[in-house]
């Protein structure tokens, strides 16, 4: 199993989403984690914008890995959001951002945060894969092709 799968509650995947700006997209997160893990909702979007601001987490081909470090989080939790219309990201590519894998870390995660962020990438370059999840019709579907995807380079642990 990749650590995404581990990491991602069926209850954070939510597509279909409105939002205007990357910022509305940010808020939409915070009040998801929230809503489903009980995390202050200003703490997820302060610490997201503030990643932010060191460089966009937009990889480029209409995708993101939205991060953050959360103080008093006892583990790594994700969430996935796709947008109805794609948001400007500042990405490598110049393209709108219509499909965003939330992490949300220990403040402390310094080693397992890059062994995810590392996955997280690998699975996102993945065309084939990138696509489908783009046109998932459903949190079912996209939790499906998460649970199911395999990274090729193992980490150690």
């Amino acid at each position: 199993m990749n650590l995404l799968a581990k990491l991602l509650p069926a209850n954070n995947i939510e597509l279909g989403v409105e939002a205007s700006s990357k910022k509305r997209v940010f808020e939409h997160a915070a009040m998801m984690f929230e809503n489903q893990q009980g995390i202050e909702h200003s703490r997820v979007f302060d610490s997201l914008l503030a990643r932010e601001r060191l460089g966009s987490t937009g990889l480029g081909q209409g995708v993101a890995i939205p991060h953050g470090r959360i103080k008093g989080l006892k583990e790594a939790i994700a969430a996935i959001v796709s947008l109805q219309t794609p948001v400007a990201f500042d990405a490598p590519d110049a393209q709108p951002v219509s499909f965003l894998i939330f992490l949300l870390v220990p403040e402390q995660a310094t080693q397992q945060h890059l062994e995810i962020l590392s996955e997280l990438a690998e699975l996102l370059s993945d065309k084939t894969l990138r696509d489908t999840l783009k046109s998932a019709q459903g949190a079912g579907e996209v939790l499906q092709l998460i649970q199911t995807w395999h990274p090729t380079r193992r980490q150690p642990h």
